[in-house]
Order: structure tokens, then C-alpha cells, then sequence
């Protein structure tokens, strides 16, 4: 079998955080009554005058100076000319050229799916159109249309041609920076499962050596990570097998079918010139100046990828930790209000990833803005930054912390009080230590003979008796040094 080269160019969708639609006022919301937030406009009727949403434009500029994209200073919307029944007017509204988009020619860096440095993922362009209808069958039979997504403002980012991302996993990271970039935005809430973010692979393989790309592919509206992992990775085997059976790959547009986990062809795909692209006659030019550009780049706050590097770089964190700390806005900050208030980063953010992030699991709360049937968690930054200088300080030890951090989150209590109301304190006293070990070996003679017969490992039983006598308030390294001294004798 001959070496192939697969070559993968992402299409990502992003429906707008807007109040209202592209055009028109119609409010913009998941779900609902079939055909109730609809009007003339988006409706397409004849007559009606479409009016640019402004806010969809600021957050699609946002977007594109995030992803180092130069600024069209002169934007113009098209007509994109097609025939199907969730678009009512018969065309949508879109933009259309090399440098015409508002984001064009940008790059965005993703981690090395090799683990280790960075790989820079060129952005074609990042452009504006509203959104469609959804198409529904009926429990009866036969389809129905809810045009209530229809004019939904709409963000499509396009990676660059040729492709730079070759293998299935880059494409997954891709995506998965690429989401969390929008989230640090505020520019789309990223619910995947609600199709406000998709992402239309387009797949091609070609023989190692090859002058041009193979024939490609496109997996319609995938909403899942590991949907478009797997779609690729179907994709790369199933063009390679039809091309060493002697087929041809067909350009198309496939869907993807998650009980299977296989593509199914759904339609030859178009080439640009048959949507019979043509500006809008009834939008004008969008014009930008380089103050306003400015503007926006200066508000642009520091986003997740570079924050992970820098908390390893400035904090001394492994890139596990910067990574789980920076894929929520919300984490970061109340990582980096914490770091503020006191206590060592590392002790801070393993207080964050292990205690605190296995009580919002448990308790179903949230660290950020109370959303529905998630409630915010006690536990603050001011929490976390005294828990964390009380261990620096060698107070408490790790059961210990796990004690008032049971009570922390039900409370919301400060951990001193907690300890003081417990009488929690670690207990560093040689002598109420040594008394304890004197204690467990009196009680133990027969792994006591087993570790002076040279069965060290048992050693671990019997620093384990001292801390369930001390109930967790022994100093562990004191223990563990005071036990083998005795042992020793």
C-alpha cells in the first residue's frame, strides 16, 4: 500500500452572542415554538429591507484581530444564490473574496499534538452571514421548516489552503482552542450541542510526493470533538481504500452518523461559482478606521493558549494544570485572585484541580455567574488562598485539608476558623509523636519483627496506625522520621 498524506481544512460555524438577528430585530434564543421569533425580514418576504446587526459586526472584528487576521477597511456583504428549504428567500446573505471578509489572512498557534512547542494553524478569513433554518421531520411524516435559527448572525472562521493541519488530532485541538479563543471573547457561547459552534471538516488524501492535494471531502455540521475525530480519521481511511481498490473520490458533502461512527454520502459538493456569488444591493460597504481597528485590539483580553504558557513560565506549573486552570475564563480568574491574596501557586492550583473542582462536580455549582440548577460555590479565592498559605506553613496536613474543605464548602467558613472550631491543628510535637510510635509498635510486634527482618515496606502499615491514632493531625514527614529512628534502635 502506498503512503498517503492527509490534508484537513476546517470550516467552524459560531452563532453570534446577539440579542437579535443579522437583519432584523427578531430576538435570537435555543429551542422554542417552531416559527414564533421570525418576521418579514428574515422571512424573506417580498419588500422587506434587511439593517446590519452593529454588534455582530464589533464581535466578528474581535474575533478576527484575536486571530491575528488583518481588518478589511472596506467590507461588502453578498448574495449567496442557492435553492433548499431551510433559506425562505432563496439566498443567504454572506461575504464573499480573498480580502473582502472583515478577518482575513490570520494565524492562530495550538499545542503540538507531538507534546511538545506549538504549531501555527493559518486562518483564511473570518467572515459574517446569518444563518439558516433548521429542517424537521415530523412525528407523522414527511418535514416541516423552523426558520426560527434563519438570520441568526453567523461567524464563519476558514482555516488556510493549503491546509496545515494533517492529522486527526491536530484537527481536534484545533477546534478545541479555536472554542475556548470564543469563549475568553464573549463572542459565542460555544454549546456545541445546541449547534450555536460547528465544524465542517473538509477531507482530502494524496500520495506522498504528489504536486496537488487529492479530491476532498466535507462532513456536513459536526458538533461534537470527538465527531470530528473521528470523522476524519473515517474519512482518511475510506478515500485511501477506494483510491488502492482503483475508485475515484468524489467531491462531496457527507454526513456523519454517530451510532455508526461512518459517513454517508449526501450530495455532490458546489464550487464557489455555481452559488452565483453577487454584492448585496440592499447592504452598504461596511467601512472601518484604523482608530476603531486599534480599539478593539487594545480591548482584547489575554487568551487562553498564551495564559497556559505564561502560568508555566511565571508559576512553575505543569502544563496539565495551566491547561485545565485556562479552559475556563472563570477558573483563571479565580486562580489568579487567589495567587494575588497569597499561598504558592502550585499549592493553589492543586487546592483548584483536586478539592475544589471534585466539589463543584459533586455539588453541581459553579465558580462563575450562577446559570440554571448550577449554583455558585461558598468557596472563594479568599478560601483557597488561606488554605493554601496554612499548608505552606506546614499547619495542616493534606487530610487535614481535605477536613476543612468538607466543611468550607458547606459553611463557607474561613479554613482558620474551621480549624480553630475543630481543633484542627497539625500536631508538630516530637515528643506527642514519639509517644504515639511507641504506642503502635507496642501494639504491633509482629510487623514490627517484619520490618527489622528487612520487609521495609511494611514500614508504610505502621506510619499509617500513627496518623489514624493522631486522627490526621501528626506531621507525616515527623512520623515517618521519628518511626524509622525507632525502628532503628
Amino acid at each position: 500500500m502506498s503512503n498517503y498524506t492527509l490534508s484537513v481544512g476546517m470550516e467552524v460555524h459560531a452563532e453570534l452572542l446577539t440579542e437579535s438577528k443579522m437583519f432584523c430585530r427578531c430576538p435570537v434564543a435555543f429551542g422554542g415554538e417552531p416559527n414564533t421569533r421570525v418576521c418579514p425580514v428574515c422571512l424573506g418576504l417580498p419588500g422587506a429591507l434587511p439593517v446590519p446587526n452593529r454588534h455582530a459586526v464589533d464581535l466578528v472584528m474581535r474575533t478576527a484581530l484575536a486571530l491575528n487576521c488583518k481588518i478589511a477597511r472596506h467590507s461588502i456583504f453578498h448574495r449567496k444564490n442557492y435553492f433548499y428549504p431551510d433559506l425562505s428567500k432563496a439566498y443567504q446573505i454572506s461575504q464573499y473574496e480573498e480580502t473582502n471578509p472583515i478577518g482575513y489572512h490570520g494565524w492562530v498557534d495550538i499545542p503540538s499534538v507531538t507534546g511538545s512547542g506549538t504549531k501555527r494553524i493559518g486562518i483564511r478569513r473570518v467572515h459574517l452571514e446569518e444563518d439558516t433554518g433548521k429542517l424537521m421531520h415530523l412525528p407523522g411524516g414527511g418535514s416541516g421548516v423552523d426558520y426560527n435559527r434563519c438570520g441568526v448572525p453567523l461567524m464563519e472562521i476558514v482555516t488556510d489552503f493549503p491546509p496545515d493541519i494533517h492529522h486527526p488530532d491536530e484537527a481536534r485541538e484545533y477546534l478545541v482552542q479555536l472554542r475556548q479563543i470564543l469563549l475568553y471573547l464573549d463572542v459565542c457561547d460555544g454549546k456545541m450541542e445546541e449547534g450555536s459552534m460547528r465544524c465542517e471538516p473538509n477531507i482530502s488524501v494524496a500520495r506522498e510526493g504528489a504536486d496537488k492535494l487529492g479530491t476532498k471531502t466535507e462532513l456536513k455540521n459536526l458538533n461534537r470533538f470527538r465527531s470530528v475525530q473521528l470523522g476524519i480519521d473515517f474519512e482518511r481511511n475510506r478515500q485511501i481504500a477506494l483510491l488502492e481498490s482503483g475508485g475515484t473520490v468524489l467531491q462531496e458533502t457527507r454526513g456523519w452518523n454517530e451510532t455508526t461512527e461512518s459517513s454517508f454520502g449526501m450530495r455532490v459538493k458546489e464550487e464557489a461559482n455555481d452559488y452565483r456569488y453577487f454584492p448585496d444591493p440592499d447592504l452598504v460597504p461596511m467601512e472601518f478606521t484604523d482608530d476603531e481597528i486599534e480599539a478593539v485590539r487594545a480591548a482584547l483580553p489575554e487568551l487562553p493558549f498564551p495564559k497556559s504558557t505564561r502560568y508555566q513560565e511565571q508559576f512553575g506549573l505543569s502544563a496539565y494544570d495551566a491547561g485545565v486552570l485556562t479552559a475556563d475564563r472563570d477558573w483563571a480568574k479565580f486562580f489568579e485572585d487567589a495567587v494575588n491574596l497569597g499561598g504558592t501557586p502550585k499549592e493553589i492550583a492543586n487546592l483548584i484541580t483536586g478539592e475544589l473542582a471534585k466539589a463543584l462536580n459533586e455539588r453541581g455549582e459553579t465558580l462563575g455567574t450562577p446559570e440554571p440548577n448550577r449554583a455558585k460555590s461558598r468557596v472563594t479565592s479568599a478560601h483557597i488562598s488561606a488554605l493554601a498559605t496554612l499548608r505552606d506553613k506546614g499547619e495542616i496536613s493534606s487530610k487535614i485539608v481535605k477536613d476543612i474543605f468538607e466543611d468550607m464548602v458547606e459553611s463557607g467558613d474561613m479554613p482558620a476558623d474551621i480549624m480553630q472550631r475543630k481543633g484542627l491543628r497539625m500536631v508538630n510535637d516530637d515528643s506527642a509523636i514519639r509517644a504515639m510510635v511507641d504506642q503502635v509498635i507496642a501494639e504491633n510486634p509482629a510487623m514490627v519483627e517484619k520490618v527489622r527482618a528487612g520487609q521495609t515496606n511494611v514500614t508504610g502499615f505502621l506510619v499509617g496506625q500513627v496518623m489514624k491514632l493522631s486522627k490526621g493531625q501528626a506531621n507525616p514527614q515527623l512520623v515517618q522520621s521519628l518511626m524509622r529512628a525507632a525502628l532503628d534502635e
